[in-house]
């Protein structure tokens, strides 16, 4: 018998399907649907645009109930985001005080794509991404790029957590979801124009095969990574 969580999920994975959202793909690798992939593309006329960025997001049985775990594989450099974890320092993933089950998985991805271009730079978990935005920005534009092109990435085989989680929990510094709730609800949500939208997506054949692709391409990143 699926779990609560297992229906709910299924709902977020249909709302991704008719929203289409530009930038976002996501996509279960287990077959309970407790854990995802992600990808996300940087916002159209920001500098982040045609940078893609893989995300593993695991949940538990009594989502939506507490948010799930979410953490970038391909790390960007990014006051907002723990270099070390791929964490994403947001009010609402980080204090279950601060989560409402009227998020979404549309809503958490959304607001990821829009924190890339939009840091908060007052509580920044990546200091030195922070100082040097502030400092000088084409000099962290650079820096983005740069390391986007020699990616930091999680591992199978790296630790991704230090053996004290709970302090590494209480010590980050977690960013106000309302502070992008305005900004994307004006712009992300937009459904995607017919240009970018593929027939191929409405073939439940390729669907499940491009999704085997991309479970395959998340366990195995270095043998799909060609370039």
């Amino acid at each position: 018998m699926h779990s609560r969580a297992y229906f709910l999920l299924e709902r977020d994975f249909q709302e991704l399907k008719e929203n289409n959202f530009k930038g976002i793909t996501a996509f279960p690798v287990s077959e309970d649907l407790m854990e995802w992939g992600a990808d996300i593309e940087g916002l159209q006329n920001t500098f982040w645009h045609g940078l893609f960025f893989q995300l593993k997001i695991n949940f538990i049985s009594q989502y939506n109930l507490v948010p799930p775990v979410v953490k970038f594989l391909t790390i960007p450099f990014h006051p907002n985001v723990d270099q070390n974890t791929g964490r994403a320092c947001i009010d609402i993933l980080d204090d279950p005080d601060k989560w409402n089950t009227s998020y979404t998985l549309s809503s958490i991805l959304l607001t990821l794509q829009v924190m890339l271009s939009n840091p908060v730079l007052e509580n920044p978990v990546n200091l030195e991404a922070a100082q040097m935005l502030i400092k000088d920005e084409s000099l962290y534009k650079q820096e983005v790029l740069r390391l986007f092109n020699q990616p930091t990435q999680l591992r199978n085989n790296s630790p991704e957590f230090p053996k004290d989680q709970d302090k590494l929990i209480r010590s980050t510094k977690a960013i106000s979801f309302n502070d992008y709730y305005k900004t994307w609800s004006g712009i992300a949500t937009s459904k995607a124009t017919e240009y970018y939208r593929s027939p191929l997506l409405e073939d439940p054949n390729f669907v499940v095969e491009y999704y085997k692709w991309k479970k395959a391409e998340l366990q195995h990143p270095k043998e799909w990574n060609l370039k």
